[in-house]
This record gives structure tokens, sequence and C-alpha cells, in this order.
């Protein structure tokens, strides 16, 4: 782990850094606020922020979880984080919920799904973000990923409220991909579409106790098969179907241990690192095109024609892509 980026000492985002490296749950929540806001002054600070943190991530496990409605997300993640922590890990639990950038609201809430966790003294659990299009939202979700690595949490979880979109945007920031299933066997797997599948390395089908144990050993059964039908996601590796009762704590061990492992072979294989680049890469491009459309809607030569050109699109007057070259050569300054 290397030293932090010094910063001078009229910087005001010092205090943020040794507050973060000392494990200062507040200076890290300030930081987190920080890097969601919008304002520029604010986003040149969170980059600054995030440099000087960078070198203190990199460590930590960093697992996405999805599912459906209704399928216990709360209650696995519960039960989970408490066997990680139990175990002697620190856990930061954060959120991607496109329905806020809509409602204003957050997939977490007030943390009282997870009111246990919350009070967990070796676990963090941050709202999503609460404004902004999902790209957005996931874009800060990964900053706030970054600044919980360096504060000393070594297991990140990401959960995403299970829409479509939202699982493709998660599967960008986390190391491996852990899908929620019901049992509710052939007509609950109908609502799982393939490339969501695709992109799981562990499938657990949830509520596997008393009157619904053998409808969720059934949807195993068939998750198993469909999962069989699909190319692995990774050399070498299998994508297992497991067992869970969350409120008894059943199975939840065996989930964690499958997780380490898979974790440890991408390590291995050096499958690991060329994810992070990816990863990495792909997050500069999406920085780049967010700030580029922003730049863009803000541009005085941009607004003062874009309703009318927006009314000639919709009355069909001209198409969009010249409307598109039109919009993007005043903005280049091509044409007054």
């Amino acid at each position: 782990m290397g030293p932090v980026t010094a910063t001078t000492a009229s910087d005001p985002i010092e205090p943020l850094v040794a507050g973060i490296t000392a494990g200062d749950r507040r200076a890290l929540a300030r930081a987190i606020t920080l890097v969601e806001s919008t304002r520029p002054d604010h986003r040149a600070d969170a980059a600054r922020l995030l440099d000087a943190v960078l070198p203190r991530t990199a460590d930590a496990i960093r697992i996405g979880i999805s599912g459906p409605p209704g399928v216990g997300k709360s209650t696995f993640i519960e039960a989970l984080g408490s066997h990680i922590t139990d175990e002697g890990h620190r856990l930061a639990v954060l959120a991607i919920d496109p329905s806020s950038s809509r409602t204003g609201g957050s997939i977490l809430g007030d943390k009282t799904r997870m009111e246990s966790l919350a009070r967990n003294p070796s676990a963090f659990v941050r709202p999503s973000p609460s404004r902004g299009e999902l790209g957005g939202v996931a874009r800060r979700t990964r900053e706030a990923g970054l600044l919980c690595e360096a504060a000393g949490f070594d297991v990140i979880l990401i959960e995403t409220v299970g829409v479509g979109q939202s699982e493709l945007a998660v599967a960008d920031l986390v190391d491996l991909f852990v899908l929620l299933a019901s049992p509710g066997g052939g007509d609950d797997l109908q609502g799982i579409k393939r490339g969501i599948m695709e992109l799981a390395d562990l499938v657990v089908v949830t509520k596997s106790d008393g009157d619904l144990e053998a409808a969720a050993r059934h949807a195993a059964a068939d998750l198993k098969r469909a999962l069989h039908m699909m190319r692995p996601k990774h050399p070498g590796l299998t994508t297992e179907t497991l067992l869970v009762s969350s409120p008894n704590q059943i199975g939840v061990a065996e989930v964690w241990d499958h997780v380490r492992a898979t974790h440890q072979h991408l390590e291995t294989t050096g499958r690991l690192a060329e994810i992070r680049s990816h990863q990495a890469r792909a997050w500069m491009w999406d920085e780049i095109r967010g700030e580029l459309s922003k730049r863009f809607r803000e541009a005085t030569q941009v607004r003062e024609v874009l309703d009318r050109v927006q009314a000639d699109v919709d009355a069909g007057r001209t198409s969009p892509t010249a409307a598109a070259q039109d919009l993007l050569d005043r903005f280049e300054g091509r044409r007054p």
C-alpha cells in the first residue's frame, strides 16, 4: 500500500484525506457527499481527493448483488454482512438505484431495511445518490466505493434494485456478481433475462426453508440447467447455484466461502487485474461522456437553438441525424 499523495496546507481536501485514512466515519460521509455533488468546484475537489486516496485502494473484495423485487435482498445482505464482519472483515454496503433519479428516494431509504447492519460497528451502509441518470449514479457509487476502501473497508458490497440496466452498471464496478432468485420455479425464471444470468458468478436461491424448501430445490435445479447451457463467464470457473435461508443463516457461510474462492482464483490467474484495468479505462470514458454531455447542454450556442431544433425533430421537419450534426457543429463553433 503506497503513501497518500501529498497535499498543501491550504488544500481543503487535506482534512478529508487525513480523516478517511484514519477511518473516521464522519470524514468518509463528508467525502462521499463531496463526490456526489455536481458543482464544478466540488467535482474538481473530488478528483483531487480520489487521486490522493487511490494508493490506499485496490485491496478490497468488490461484490455486486442483485435480484428481482421480493427476493429478500435486504435480509440476505444483513445475514451475509453479519457473517462477513463476524470473520473480522470491515464491510461497506452501497447502492445503485435508478428509481432514485425519478422519485428522489433511495433503495436503502433511511437504512431501516438493514437496521442491524447499519448499527454494526464494522459495517458502513450508504444510500444511493438521489439525483442523476443511472450512469451518473453508477459513477458516483464507484467513487464512494474507492473512498470506503481507503477508509479501511476490505469488503465492498454494491446492491442494485434489479431492473435490467442497473445490473449491467453494477457489473462494471465489481469483481464478481451474485444474482438472487426466488423459489418460484420455472415461472420465476422467466423474469430473469439471459443477459443478467450471464453476468452472474454465483446464483443464490433464497427462502430455502419450511414450506418453500422443496420449491427452492426445484428452482435451483432449473437454474443449474439454464446455466449449463451458457458459456462460462471465466475460464476454469463455473457459475454455481446455492440454497440459502437468510433468517436461519443456512447456506450463508457457503456463499461467502464461494465468493472468496472465486476471488482468489481471479487474483491468482491474473484475471482480476484484467477486470479492474478494463473497468478503470471504462470509468475514464464514462466520465468523459458524462462531462461532454453536460458541457454540450450548457453551451450558450446550443441552448439558444435547442428548443427549436428539438421541435423540428418532433414534428418530422428534420431528421435526428441532421439535427444532431447541426447541434454538434454549433457546439464546436463550426457554424453560427
